[in-house]
């Protein structure tokens, strides 16, 4: 469940902890990496996407009652998979004892079930409470169950390592589950995140510097938007919800969004509309990507559902309206000769308004030969629908420089080869702290 997508190749849309995954591996994403993917779309609803295609919005309950044919899907994709590889990591969703949810649990261990496999354990010690995480779970439990179990780690511990140096003796008292060790917390090794509930932890060296805010509404989406300006010096990136916040902002971005007429009422509640528009007016930047550059625009028409329509921020000349299909496709983004990947996820289709001239933010590459206009650049508001659009350095480098913030330092390193380096040592990190033995006995390794 995550509204951090990612677009595979194909066009199909998964889970953003999948495809970095999978990337982390030397894999390129597929859909059969994510058989189903819920998107919240509010407190009690989710859109599910099933192996990639987009699906109807769905209450919980009625998610649980099509629960045996999204089973079959995930079935038919662990038989897929029996053929294609010689080691399945499967990664299990929430606690697998919810025992409220278990005959409809098909994320935790129904699937080990299925393939006869085994269960590493992971309790989030940063949490609190790690011993009644682990034994707990154990212990609820059935027998055929925990027979599967591999290993329990803690995960995320902050401080002295000596301060659980008698954790395995205390986990051997209450349960058979071996302790394959603890994992201190590295807030270097940060990619991006899982979903858009945890966004990067804040950097307090920072809180000086000049920064680009970025609005994180109650649907906000794809947050690793962010993470590329983690690369730079001299400015920092953070994430705002108040007016009193947004006031003190060199450049303004708004991102991605499940829900895009929901989040800008809510923008719109909160009073930072009148904010962004003020200092869009006094020259600073405004950055709309996705759902945040429909805001942007003169209206938003939801045809296609609810048929609600509702103006824009009215800083671009642009309206949208909401399509059936959506628009699930990779993209090579150009700009000043400089070649990235970047992607789009989005529902809507924003039509230019003829009145005004337009003027492209950047161009995208359709082959070899042929470019395209993407986007919109009118002064000092942009807007794109393209996920990724800082991952290149030229692009933050644009921004800083249409900011006028002075004395910073662009990191000419790419995102991606960052993030290998970062799957590099976090390999390096878990083998240094933990007893993978039984890992490898099982492994055959």
């Amino acid at each position: 469940m995550s509204n951090n997508a990612y677009a595979t190749l194909e066009g199909g849309e998964i889970g953003i902890a999948q495809a970095i995954q999978a990337e982390a591996c030397g894999l390129r994403p597929v859909a059969e990496m994510n058989p189903i993917l819920l998107k919240p779309s509010s407190d009690g609803a989710s859109q599910i996407i099933r192996l990639g295609e987009a699906g109807p919005h769905l209450k919980a309950r009625d998610y649980y009652q099509s629960i045996q044919e999204n089973w079959g899907i995930v079935a038919s994709t662990l038989d897929n998979w029996k053929d294609k590889c010689d080691v399945l990591v499967m990664e299990g969703a929430g606690s697998p004892v919810e025992l409220n949810l278990l005959e409809k649990d098909i994320a935790n261990l129904r699937p080990i079930e299925y393939v006869n496999g085994k269960w590493i354990l992971v309790g989030d010690i940063e949490r609190g409470g790690v011993f009644a995480q682990l034994i707990g779970t154990w212990n609820l439990m059935q027998v055929e169950d925990q027979k599967r179990g591999i290993g329990c780690i803690a995960n995320r511990f902050r401080g002295d390592p000596e301060l659980f140096k008698d954790a395995r003796g205390h986990f051997a008292k209450h349960m058979e589950l071996p302790y394959l060790g603890l994992l201190p917390l590295r807030e270097d090794l940060y990619i991006e995140n899982e979903d858009s509930f945890s966004v990067n932890p804040e950097n307090k060296s920072d809180s000086q510097l000049p920064f680009i805010a970025w609005i994180k509404y109650p649907r906000v989406s794809n947050t690793q938007d962010q993470l590329p300006w983690t690369l730079d010096k001299g400015v920092a990136s953070r994430w705002v919800e108040s007016p009193q916040e947004l006031e003190k902002a060199s450049a303004i971005i708004l991102p991605g969004s499940k829900e895009t007429l929901d989040d800008l009422q809510w923008i719109r509640m909160r009073g930072l509309d009148n904010v962004i528009i003020k200092k869009a007016q006094k020259g600073i930047p405004v950055v709309g990507i996705c759902g945040g550059y429909q805001m942007l625009g003169q209206s938003i028409h939801d045809s296609a559902n609810s048929g609600a329509a509702i103006p824009g921020l009215g800083l671009l000349p642009i309206a949208t309206e909401f399509a059936t299909e959506k628009t699930v496709v990779r993209r090579r983004a150009l700009y000043q000769n400089y070649f990235w990947e970047t992607y789009e996820i989005h529902m809507g289709i924003s039509r230019h308004l003829e009145n005004e001239t337009r003027v492209p933010l950047l161009k995208i590459l359709l082959d070899e030969n042929t470019t395209a206009n993407e986007g919109h650049l009118k002064g000092n508001v942009w807007g794109t629908y393209l996920h990724g659009i800082f991952e290149s350095p030229v692009m933050r480098n644009r921004l800083v420089n249409a900011s006028k913030i002075a004395g910073v330092k662009i990191s000419a390193h790419s995102w991606k080869k960052k993030k290998s380096e970062i799957y590099d040592t976090m390999g390096s990190f878990v083998e240094e702290n933990l007893n993978l033995q039984r890992v490898k006995a099982y492994l055959g390794i």
